[in-house]
């Protein structure tokens, strides 16, 4: 198993991005997995985390962008999954009623009136403005979002496959993501 040295106590697993040989996102991979791609020359280093990936006979710097070496070919737009991680990701954890900290999600047609489980219909929001909100419309409740409610954009599925998006992955992504 190979080793791997990582300076200022960076975590063993680490994530790698994938992009097509377009410099399209396609996915979020580890490094190691990452590091197999590189060396089985099916694509190239474009960035590395600053950690050294150590065996008895090489040593490799740790991916951390990737671009495959030939054209991978989408068969779909990508969605992020909804859940309450993404919800969160997609509102900087902010309640859209009152600004605060949000820590619970809101459905904003209530499901007990027919509202969806989409993300067109869920926000975040605190714990008071949740409850005070209740099974009413946000209007009825004389409250405001403070942003419409809509899916993330594009490659809005990075942000919510890891915990925050490194520096050297930023100039490969979509401004409005």
């Amino acid at each position: 198993m190979p080793e791997v040295d990582g300076s200022q106590g960076a975590p063993a697993v680490n994530s790698a991005l994938v992009l097509n040989a377009s410099y399209e996102p396609l996915s979020v991979v580890s490094s190691s997995r990452a590091t197999c791609l590189v060396l089985s020359d099916k694509a190239e280093l474009l960035e590395d985390d600053g950690r050294v990936i150590r065996s008895e006979k090489l040593s490799v710097p740790s991916p951390s962008v990737i671009r495959l070496r030939y054209m991978v070919k989408v068969p779909f737009i990508r969605r992020a999954a909804l859940s309450r991680r993404a919800i969160f990701a997609r509102d900087d954890h902010r309640c859209q009623y009152c600004g605060g900290h949000a820590d619970s999600i809101d459905h904003v047609l209530p499901r007990s009136r027919g509202g969806e489980h989409s993300w067109e219909n869920v926000a975040a929001a605190c714990r008071p403005c949740n409850l005070d909100k209740r099974d009413r419309t946000p209007n009825e409740a004389g409250m405001r979002l403070a942003k419409p409610c809509r899916a993330p954009r594009s490659s809005g599925w990075v942000i919510v496959s890891v915990n925050g998006i490194p520096e050297t992955w930023r100039r490969y992504l979509p401004m409005a993501s």
